[in-house]
């Protein structure tokens, strides 16, 4: 194990007891936001960044030295395992240079190679490798018995054997890899019979197209890959042929003679019918790999900001998703977000009702509705235009991406079974509002709308990768237990969907928790899960103040330790800087309590439950602007932005379809990553550089 240790060490630049400790942690089956938050000392003080790293790292490997071992017990299995073989099998950490050592003794179809053995001809083949025969042919006729019936086949035998055996060497196999790795090309063609097809012209940009595979982007890639998945487009990734057959022959050829021609025969028939398909797929393969990684971070970032966004908290809300056809649905939640009326308005299109602000008004007064949340979907823009004329209640557009999707949820049935899903989309509408993280962990990340190609990167990656940055926002806010939905206790550190279920089955038997530590009455939640869970779970009425703080338990009786140094108790300390500024950290370090946790501590103390995300701020788009059909160059409208990606960012400017800020124009500088400009639903003022009506496609900037 010290050698994975020292490898994820030297990888991420991490020392190696920070690394060592940490794969202890999760060995022991904690939780990365916990390890950040409460094990400092352990880490180094590492951050959730650097342990999902490790964790992820320490993955690949624990999947390497599994393939190691069914290398080892294969090549056992044929009785060729070497002490040699065996050391440099071990000694390997790289997934492709294993591959390489493991080729020769793959189980493998019945070959041309294979077949020419079984002919007796591979003993040919070694005489023609050493290059010291004059008269090759005449020692080929010695081969020409049984199966083999000439000189001719007796050789092509032989040079299928050579072909094989270069193809199968790790030298060689890296020579090529180097060209490739300096020279690829990714080359896009359209399949001639589909050019003129409707579907295919969304990937026109790539009909006949190439670039270097080291500088192609993540979603160039993945729009390619989509348009051959789809049967639009062929891709290939080639490498300068003359060069990598040059260089294998530069290796095995020596000197001129039937022998040498021989050879070279075999190596450019290795090379492109062996090396070269097989270098391919395997550039294929890692090239989508780093694309998928890279979508995938993208997506986590967004999504990371989207579940941090800003909440309204506990108010009144009325939920309104807009519609023509149907009215607008609209419900009206209470301050815990429970349902307690709902309704349908016609408020837009032919059915519209003269008296709809009246209704809206009066459904406001009767329900003593503090805010109102309007969808962004169709008819948006002219409800909100309505609703904002209701004094004294702001009015708020909120995404509608997954409202539909959740209505129709098992987790939306469960919670409102008596209701159909307009009903339920509308709550979910309201709901976000108020809490955007609390509601948007019940959907899949994936019908959220806030990345590129999710569809088609590794879901098993993508999942993982979700599903730690829900887990680590979750922690992050930390979870109101008393309120909780069983769907988002079900993200708290070292809790699961069972025990979660049985907390709130629990708190329907015996009413709201009182302290943290009633928690260990629940059926199935030890000591290890409360271990875990504990620091995140906040009680607000709780006896003891710090049971509604990140203050971990484990950590009271250090902070009742500075309460009686200071002839007070903990309530007294909490809020009051003074005593707090007095308190000499160095006096209560402990083998098990360092100085970043008592820091931390002291932190939380100053203000207790503090929530992290921003304040929620209302917007309204240009009232003059409500199609594309209203946009002229040079207009300049304000925004919100719904997606960011590595070219980029989308900002919604109120006409039904997404505007581009590419990244060359967000700023009168150079810019790396568009998170340094802007962050998801931030609101931004942009100038319109270009309308292309026919695409449905408008181009921002952000430049003064």
């Amino acid at each position: 194990m010290t050698n994975v240790n020292d490898i994820i060490s030297k990888n991420l630049n991490i020392s190696i007891t920070g690394v060592s400790n940490t794969i202890q942690l999760l060995d022991e089956g904690c939780t990365i936001p916990f390890i950040s938050r409460y094990r400092k000392e352990r880490t180094g003080s590492l951050d959730e960044v650097q342990i999902t790293d490790i964790s992820v790292m320490y993955d690949k490997m624990k999947e390497l030295i599994k393939r190691k071992e069914t290398v080892i017990k294969t090549i056992e299995e044929q009785d060729k395992l070497t002490p040699e073989l065996s050391k440099k099998i071990n000694e390997c950490w790289n997934a492709n240079e294993l591959e390489d050592i493991y080729l020769p003794y793959k189980p493998k179809r019945r070959t041309r190679a294979q077949i020419a053995r079984e002919k007796g001809l591979e003993p040919l083949s070694v005489i023609i490798m050493m290059q010291r025969e004059q008269n090759i042919q005449k020692v080929a006729e010695r081969y020409v018995r049984n199966d083999v019936k000439n000189i001719e086949e007796a050789l092509e035998g032989a040079k299928d054997i050579i072909a094989e055996t270069i193809s199968e060497d790790e030298q060689t196999r890296q020579t090529v890899r180097k060209t490739f790795k300096r020279d690829a090309i990714i080359v896009s063609k359209v399949i001639k019979n589909k050019c003129d097809d409707e579907q295919a012209q969304k990937f026109s940009d790539y009909f006949d197209f190439q670039e270097p595979l080291k500088r192609c982007s993540s979603h160039r890639l993945l729009a390619m890959r989509r348009g051959e998945n789809e049967g639009y487009l062929r891709i290939s990734i080639d490498a300068d042929e003359d060069d990598c057959i040059d260089n294998i022959k530069r290796h095995y050829i020596h000197g001129y003679g039937k022998c040498q021609q021989l050879i070279d025969e075999a190596i450019n028939d290795s090379f492109k019918r062996l090396i070269k398909p097989s270098i391919e797929t395997e550039f294929a393969n890692s090239s989508k790999e780093l694309a998928d990684d890279e979508a995938i971070k993208v997506f986590a970032e967004n999504l990371r900001q989207l579940l941090l966004a800003a909440p309204l908290g506990q108010k009144r809300v009325m939920g309104v998703d807009p519609g023509i056809r149907t009215g607008c649905k609209v419900v009206c939640l209470d301050a815990q977000g429970e349902l307690i009326y709902h309704d349908v308005v016609f408020a837009v299109g032919d059915k519209a009702s003269s008296n709809a602000l009246s209704k809206f008004s009066k459904i406001a007064n009767d329900y003593k509705i503090e805010a109102i949340a309007v969808g962004n979907g169709t008819a948006s823009r002219e409800t909100s235009d309505i609703l904002r004329k209701i004094e004294s209640i702001p009015t708020y557009v909120v995404s509608e991406d997954g409202a539909s999707i959740y209505s129709a949820s098992k987790i939306a049935r469960d919670e409102f079974p008596e209701y159909d899903v307009t009903v339920r989309g509308a709550v979910s509408i309201g709901r976000r509002l108020m809490d955007p993280l609390a509601e948007l962990v019940k959907l899949d990340p994936k019908s959220i709308g806030v990345g590129q190609y999710q569809h088609d990167v590794n879901q098993t990656k993508l999942k993982k990768a979700l599903d730690t940055v829900i887990e680590s926002c979750v922690n992050t806010v930390g979870v109101n237990l008393n309120t909780a939905s069983q769907h988002l206790l079900t993200y708290v550190s070292g809790l699961g969907p069972t025990i979660a279920k049985n907390i709130v089955d629990y708190r329907k038997e015996n009413g709201a928790f009182g302290s943290r530590t009633q928690l260990k009455k629940v059926a199935r939640l030890g000591a290890n899960a409360f271990e875990q869970c504990a620091g995140f779970l906040r009680i607000p009425d709780a006896k003891n103040p710090l049971d509604n703080s990140a203050v971990h338990p484990e950590s009271y009786k250090v902070v009742e330790k500075m309460a009686k140094d200071n002839n007070c108790n903990v309530k007294d300390l909490i809020n009051n800087r003074e005593i707090l500024k007095s308190i000499k950290l160095s006096n209560y370090i402990t083998d098990s309590i360092g100085l970043p946790t008592l820091q931390d501590i002291l932190k939380e103390l100053e203000k207790p439950g503090l929530d992290p995300r921003d304040k929620i701020e209302t917007f309204e788009f240009a009232k003059d602007v409500k199609s594309v059909e209203d946009l002229i160059i040079g207009m300049e409208l304000p925004g919100i932005v719904t997606n960011i990606t590595n070219f980029g960012a989308f900002v919604d400017v109120g006409v039904h379809q997404d505007g581009l800020i590419h990244i060359s124009q967000m700023a009168d500088r150079y810019i790396k990553d568009p998170n340094e400009i802007v962050k998801l639903h931030q609101h931004v003022n942009v100038k319109v550089i270009d309308v292309d009506r026919k695409r449905n496609r408008i181009s921002l900037s952000m430049k003064r």
